[in-house]
């Protein structure tokens, strides 16, 4: 086998994008309009079907091709009709980047006083939701051959030091049982860890002038923060054929904020 940059292209396949287009500039915008930059069909997916509309509108203004949806990840049908409009408008999918989660707005939540459906609905969202994801879409990907799936995690899942942060440790451990029951079938599944990202939500909870991104300078050992556009390199290594031989993995883009061996 003989490499080829040629590997990195997505000509033909289709990629289903959540939470792609809420909160302005945002990590699954730039996914979005990368996945399309590669040659890939985006369905631009996010509960904010206005925000979807308008990403999918900068994908096809840049010359892709993109479908915005509006859906619910936690709701079961919501993610059965996502299913139908994908096959209708496709004929199916290859690529499923689960990206859609709740943030913002638990971040002040205490894990001992936090409302039980607080806690429920964070775990909806941002576990069960890319579980029904999955489920909806894999006998999609089987039908084609194969694909891959991403799931979107955090830096600040290691250690898990909140609600939030154990919700996205517990999407490690989807990501691995997936990987390995999803493997024989030619379906990859991977993680991304992103580490502080000046998107509108990550200046939202760390300011410049939050003490978090003083400690974090003199932890990482790059730059503290990134922009969304460079998590879309690691997004296309997982998401492409160049990056067929990897799974069950999480790949941390985060300036060597965790340092894993």
């Amino acid at each position: 086998m003989t490499f080829s940059l040629d590997q990195f292209r997505l000509d033909g396949k289709v990629a289903v994008v959540t939470g792609a287009g809420g909160r302005g500039r945002s990590i699954g915008r730039a996914y979005a309009l990368g996945l399309a930059s590669a040659g890939a069909a985006v369905v631009v997916a996010d509960r904010d079907g206005a925000g979807a509309e308008r990403v999918a509108g900068e994908v096809e203004a840049a010359g892709g091709r993109a479908l915005p949806v509006a859906v619910d990840v936690a709701d079961p049908a919501s993610v059965a009709a996502l299913a139908e409009r994908v096959r209708a408008a496709f004929g199916g999918v290859d690529i499923l980047v689960n990206n859609a989660a709740l943030m913002v707005e638990v971040a002040g939540d205490d894990l001992l006083e936090m409302p039980l459906e607080r806690w429920q609905r964070l775990f909806e969202v941002n576990l069960t939701g890319a579980l029904l994801c999955v489920r909806a879409l894999v006998a999609s990907m089987r039908e084609r051959g194969g694909g891959r799936i991403v799931n979107q995690v955090s830096g600040g899942a290691f250690p898990a030091l909140s609600a939030y942060g154990v919700s996205k440790l517990a999407l490690v451990g989807l990501t691995t049982a997936l990987a390995k029951r999803l493997g024989p079938d030619g379906i990859t599944v991977n993680a991304i860890a992103p580490g502080n990202v000046t998107s509108d939500a990550g200046r939202a909870l760390v300011p410049d002038d939050s003490p978090f991104l003083q400690l974090l300078r003199a932890m990482v050992a790059a730059r503290p923060r990134g922009e969304p556009e460079e998590l879309v390199g690691p997004l296309l290594l997982l998401c492409s054929p160049a990056g067929g031989w990897i799974t069950g993995q999480v790949l941390h883009v985060d300036g060597g904020w965790v340092m894993r061996p």
